[in-house]
Parts: C-alpha cells; sequence; structure tokens
C-alpha cells in the first residue's frame, strides 16, 4: 500500500510533530508514504477562487500531477488541503471548459492533469484500507480509562459529493469515534461535534468572531463530555484547539485547559513512538494524559 504525503502548509510550518508521528504511523501499520516533492499549498479557499477560479484550480492540478507522474493517491491529514484538493478534483471531472483552460496553464510547464490520483484523507485510511483489527492488534499502549472528545472538522465532512469517502450521516460523524473506541477510549457524541471550531479565513480577519465561536464549542465539549483529551483529524483544528484554549483561559473567560492531539499524534503515542517527537510542540501541554496512556502516574 502506497500513497503521497500531501504535508500542505501548517504541518511543516507551525506542526512539524505532526509529520514526524505521520512519517511514524503509517509505516508501522504497511503503508509507504512517497514524498511529493516540489508540491506547493493546496491552495486553500480564502479569496483566490473567488477571484480566479481557473487560477486555483491550476495551482490544486498541479500539486495533483506530482502524485500523478508518481502513479500514487494522495493521503493528507489537512481538513483544508483534503476539501481544497477534493473540491478541484470534483470540478475538473465535471467542468470540461475548465479543465481545458486548467490544461492549457499547466501546459505553460510541461504538465497535464489526467484526473488518476485520488485525495484520500489520512483519517480514512487508517479506518477503511489498514482496519480497526489491525490498529487493535498493533497497539503498544490503549487508551482505557480515558473519555475523548472527537473534532472532526468541517472540511472532513463537507461537501461530501465530491470526496471518495464519506461519513454515512455527516451530521452524526462515526468514523473518529469508532478509531477512538478501537484503542480503548470513551468517545461520546455531543450536540455541537459538526460545529466549526471557528478557525481558517475567519481566524484571519476577525479574531475575536473567532473565538467567540470556538469558546461556544470548547464550552460544550466540557459541560457534556468533560473529556481528558480532544482528538481531531485536522492540523487546522488542532492549532485552533491547542492555543485558544490558552488564550480563552488567560482571557477569563474559561476557567479550564483540555490538551488536544491530532488522531495521528495519539495513534503514534499508542503505537510506542517518543511522545516529545511526535506531540512535543502543544501548546496546552498533554502530559499528564500521556502519562496515563502510558502507565506513568
Amino acid at each position: 500500500m502506497k500513497f503521497g504525503l500531501f504535508l500542505g502548509c501548517n504541518i511543516p510550518l507551525r506542526r512539524p510533530d505532526l509529520e514526524v508521528a505521520l512519517r511514524y504511523v503509517y509505516p508501522k501499520l504497511g503503508v509507504e508514504l512517497v514524498d511529493l516533492e516540489g508540491a506547493s499549498c493546496c491552495p486553500t479557499w480564502g479569496t483566490m477562487p473567488s477571484v480566479d477560479l481557473a487560477g486555483w484550480c491550476s495551482v490544486s492540478a498541479r500539486n495533483m500531477c506530482i502524485a500523478e507522474e508518481k502513479g500514487v493517491d494522495i493521503l493528507t491529514v489537512c481538513g483544508s488541503c483534503y476539501g481544497s484538493l477534493s473540491e478541484t478534483r470534483h470540478k475538473l471531472l465535471h467542468d470540461a471548459r475548465l479543465r481545458d483552460e486548467v490544461n492549457r496553464m499547466l501546459g505553460e510547464i510541461g504538465k497535464e492533469w489526467r484526473g488518476t490520483s485520488q485525495i484520500r484523507h489520512g483519517v480514512w485510511i487508517l479506518y477503511k484500507d489498514i482496519g480497526l483489527e489491525k490498529i487493535r492488534k498493533s497497539l503498544k499502549y490503549t487508551l482505557d480509562g480515558l473519555t475523548i472528545a472527537v473534532q472532526p472538522g468541517c472540511h472532513f465532512l463537507w461537501p461530501s459529493e465530491v470526496y471518495v469517502d464519506k461519513e454515512r450521516n455527516p451530521f452524526r460523524p462515526r468514523v473518529l469515534i469508532e478509531l477512538c473506541e478501537a484503542m480503548g477510549a470513551k468517545a461520546p457524541d455531543y450536540s455541537t461535534i459538526t460545529d466549526c471550531c471557528g478557525t481558517g479565513g475567519l481566524r484571519s480577519t476577525n479574531l475575536e468572531k473567532s473565538l467567540k465561536l470556538f469558546e461556544r464549542k470548547i464550552k460544550s465539549i466540557k459541560e457534556e463530555v468533560d473529556p481528558d483529551l480532544v482528538v481531531t483529524s485536522c492540523s487546522s483544528c488542532l492549532l485552533q484547539y491547542d492555543g485558544s484554549v490558552k488564550t480563552l483561559k488567560d482571557k477569563g473567560r474559561i476557567n479550564f485547559e483540555i490538551p488536544t492531539l491530532h488522531i495521528v499524534q495519539l495513534l503514534a503515542i499508542c503505537l510506542g513512538a517518543n511522545p516529545d517527537q511526535v506531540a512535543g510542540l502543544a501548546v496546552t501541554s498533554p502530559e499528564e494524559v500521556i502519562k496515563k496512556i502510558r502507565g506513568e502516574e
């Protein structure tokens, strides 16, 4: 099993510990990761597709061309990259005029988009391609006794028509819950599970509004679940949760802290990776939870 690893921007720039976790988990579970040399920003939505749809699609399609040339599907664990690449692929498959315009631009650099590489989220590869049973059998440590609140993230779920893999009901997501349960944790549903965490373009343009969305969600999680840990499938959600808990607490708007890990970081720890290497850049420390997992209390 082989996939092209698309890191995007946030992971290498702001959370390279997640990249270490990626490169630990997937090979350990039988997946070969192929580097996509020369890949750029996905690019995520923001204003670019509103101003120049073909330009946006051409940058995205160029990234896909790199995977096509290597004969691999793309694996990403960033919700924004997953959504942006998937939406571009969907548009190019269904809009011949746009596809021709994009390939005209790509032709200037000697490339052509053919649509032969699919876009896969790393969580779906864990769930469907590797499977829960293999994950269970591979664990060095389990999550027995822990309660987790999952944060799937908007672009893991929607727009579902552009994705190869889909939740049966995106308003009642199960995949991340079942992965955490397979590792031994309790991962109950809660009322705001599909709500946006407030990151993305909103955080860049209106920090206070972004924090209000996050505040509503983290308070819901605390009141309804009171978890040991939040687990997400999105690197952007990871940054928002990890940093904004501290921000809200410093502002006196909440009086608690809940650490957050990406599911791949958590799985790496449970498979035996060095926690400092795969989760060492967290702002809100997961140290106490990691001690529980590793039986070091």
